[in-house]
């Protein structure tokens, strides 16, 4: 009995602890649950912060234009006086009073200017937001990819880095004598720290793409996020005439310097507009009590006489700013010509190169390295090829990772330019492939 209540303690202790083992990896698990690239684009789009700051820019072009479609309050203006009358030896005293209201009025075609320049404003906001949207999803792939293939470096360089370990503590504990055991260890030793520092730099630019991806997610920046491995079918771009004319007609900079362009034409034509006066009509009544009532009705018309300010000075302004905007159009319509080009013949250039690849070459060699491995330690395998195959192994997946996020970048870059239908890049879940 003693040696039950002894052991009691110990076991409900024991099954807390693995309780509570168990809560945690549930935790874990839901915490980090996996997500497709889609479920993560998605997410982006719905939680992304930035996203207000552009919907909120088209309230307030949409409220500037229904200020811009507004007439000016009438004005109103009153009098009160004391009025006396003299004549023919007699004289009289009253109250005299006078009230107007007056509705200012614009030159005509000035409200339809105003508006006009208030419609662009919406137009620049939307534009605004739609790139936002497609320059969002493209960082959001391209941030999911490089987390993706960050983790798969350290993977691979962390399999490599432990392999060297354990090779380099088999040889110090075997003592080895002479000059080319020493030397062979001291191989061992330098690319194990190789190794390593190339895992903590993998390690370190994931944590970086998390923490990013996180920011545009609207999340937590320490929120665990696990990736389904997707796979991306890249198809041949246009041939450059078409991308170039594309561009031309799509590219949001374009079509933001065109709408700039013509809202600065109204700007123009509203400042000479402005050379005329405005017009401020309107009922008046007056009265004045002093012996005799007399009362005066009727419309009062007032206008500023256009003498010294023809409105010269801005209309010049106005004017310069249409040059500007027309160098501005003429300078991003080259820029993204370039840049359209560009990103062709890089996307072309990684495509072609991703042709070559066969589909196991990671494969192959992981294997062979591991072969290496155990054959190294047999002594049938020399250490030159040894370690050149364990830094091969690793240069290949850095190579093939590295030339795909080439790709998928220089199929966004190009998607944003030219506003490419269908996209050039499709992506499905890895487990759809079966």
């Amino acid at each position: 009995m003693k040696r039950c209540s002894f052991f009691k303690p110990m076991l409900l202790a024991v099954l807390g602890s693995a309780a509570l083992s168990a809560n945690a990896a549930e935790t874990v698990t839901t915490n980090s649950m996996a997500l497709t690239l889609d479920a993560v684009v998605a997410d982006a789009l719905a939680k992304n912060p930035e996203l207000k700051f552009y919907q909120a820019e088209i309230a307030a072009a949409k409220a500037g234009r229904k200020t811009a479609g507004q007439l000016g309050n009438p004005e109103l203006s009153s009098s009160v006086g004391q009025k006396t009358a003299h004549g023919s030896g007699l004289s009289a005293e009253g109250v005299a009073w006078s009230v107007s209201v007056a509705q200012p009025f614009g030159w005509p075609g000035r409200i339809g200017l105003r508006k006009a320049i208030a419609n662009r404003d919406i137009e620049l906001a939307e534009l605004g937001y739609q790139q936002f949207k497609i320059a969002l999803v493209g960082r959001v792939r391209t941030l999911a990819f490089g987390l993706f293939a960050a983790q798969e470096k350290a993977v691979a360089a962390r399999e490599v880095a432990d392999r060297f370990q354990a090779l380099r503590e088999m040889l110090v504990q075997r003592d080895p004598a002479g000059l080319t055991p020493l030397l062979e260890t001291r191989v061992i030793e330098a690319t194990e720290l190789i190794m390593q520092r190339k895992a903590s730099e993998a390690e370190l630019a994931a944590q970086a793409g998390l923490l990013e991806l996180n920011q545009l997610r609207g999340g937590a920046p320490d929120a665990r996020l696990s990736l389904v491995e997707t796979h991306f079918t890249f198809r041949p771009a246009e041939n450059l005439e078409t991308l170039v004319a594309l561009g031309r007609t799509n590219n949001f900079e374009i079509r933001l310097r065109a709408v700039e362009l013509a809202q600065q034409g109204f700007r123009v034509e509203l400042a000479k507009n402005e050379r005329f006066p405005s017009l401020s009509i309107g009922p008046t009544i007056s009265e004045e009590r002093a012996g005799d009532r007399e009362q005066i009705v009727g419309i009062g018309l007032s206008l500023p006489l256009p003498l010294w300010n023809r409105n010269k000075g801005n209309i010049e302004a106005a004017a310069a700013r249409q040059v500007q905007a027309e160098v501005s159009f003429d300078i991003t319509e080259r820029e993204i010509e370039r840049k359209v080009i560009e990103a062709a013949l890089t996307y072309e250039t990684k495509l072609h190169e991703m042709t070559k690849w066969r589909p196991d070459s990671v494969q192959h060699f992981k294997e062979a390295a591991e072969v290496a491995d155990r054959h190294y330690r047999l002594g049938a395998v020399p250490i030159s090829t040894y370690v050149e195959l364990q830094k091969q192994y690793l240069e290949a997946v850095e190579g093939l990772l590295e030339t795909k996020k080439e790709a998928l970048d220089a199929a966004q870059q190009l998607e944003l330019l030219t506003g490419l239908m269908p996209p050039l890049i499709n992506t499905s879940a890895k487990e759809e492939q079966k």
